[in-house]
């Protein structure tokens, strides 16, 4: 049994898109949605980003199944204080949807640009372990941390999985100590059996982009445009039909993979979102937004 997540970068989006997107998903068998955390869009600072979590909270108001999370929040931007108030705030007024992805930022030329932040990676990453310390500490899950111990109010009504994303030896670690999931970026689908191991007993998923060659398109015109996008991805892009798709899903789920945050090439056009929920999703034991 597997999740489906749609991962929707809120980027060259209006907020009326991305609320539409999110609720073709939900009509179409996706279990939640993830967006991404940036000051500025990667790569592309000339365009506009909405920022993370004002844009999942309006989401959360507007669905009334899908979870919501991030591929990943950056531990700099919030101080963990404010996350964990944010984050039971968001979990409570969701019925408990929301799920906590926290990273150590992929991004160092925004942390130039708006002056937040470490360049050091290895440091980012000590500093994200410690943060996660005092996040269990305000939510009163453990000792520890900075201060005197202090525990915020209210305390949560429902449980905040934590999703980290990364694959350093420093941040699997972390994996290890904190996660109830490890996700493996796109870019690196290809180190997953290598790294896997080393994931403990966190649960495993993959953001994987896909060129989906819908009913009546054509193969070649979809994947040379879904290289021409996002071929710098590598192995972290596969083009193909929907009985394509379904035996590289299969494949994933054989190694452990329970969950799929899927990346549309097509910028999640809301006819693929349906025709892969109708094609692809409804295919695996448990999926189409029924109980799991």
């Amino acid at each position: 049994m597997v999740e489906w997540y749609l991962f929707l970068p809120q980027v060259r989006l209006s907020v009326g898109d991305i609320t539409e997107r999110a609720r073709h998903a939900e009509a179409t068998g996706f279990d939640g949605i993830a967006f991404i955390d940036h000051l500025e869009a990667p790569g592309l600072p000339g365009e506009s980003i909405w920022e993370a979590m004002a844009v999942a909270t309006w989401v959360a108001a507007k669905t009334e199944r899908l979870r919501i999370g991030h591929l990943v929040l950056c531990d700099a931007f919030r101080h963990p204080a404010v996350l964990a108030k944010q984050a039971v705030s968001l979990s409570d007024a969701s019925d408990g949807r929301f799920d906590l992805g926290l990273g150590s930022g992929s991004w160092p030329a925004e942390f130039t640009r708006f002056d937040v932040g470490q360049q050091d990676p290895v440091a980012r990453v000590q500093q994200l372990g410690r943060h996660l310390a005092l996040i269990r500490q305000y939510w009163g899950d453990a000792a520890g941390g900075a201060g005197d111990g202090a525990v915020q109010l209210p305390k949560r009504n429902h449980p905040i999985p934590l999703v980290l994303g990364g694959s350093g030896p420093c941040m699997m670690e972390l994996v290890r100590n904190y996660a109830d999931w490890w996700n493996l970026q796109a870019n690196y689908i290809d180190r997953l059996p290598k790294l896997a191991p080393s994931a403990g007993s966190a649960r495993i998923s993959v953001q994987q982009m896909i060129g989906f060659v819908r009913s009546g398109a054509d193969p070649a015109t979809v994947r040379e445009l879904s290289t021409r996008r996002f071929g710098n991805l590598g192995a972290g892009l596969v083009c193909g039909d929907a009985d394509e798709l379904i035996q590289y899903f299969a494949d994933l789920a054989a190694q452990r993979v329970e969950r799929f945050y899927v990346w549309f090439a097509d910028f999640a056009n809301p006819e693929s979102l349906r025709e892969f929920g109708e094609t692809v999703i409804k295919t695996f034991p448990g999926a189409g937004g029924g109980p799991r």
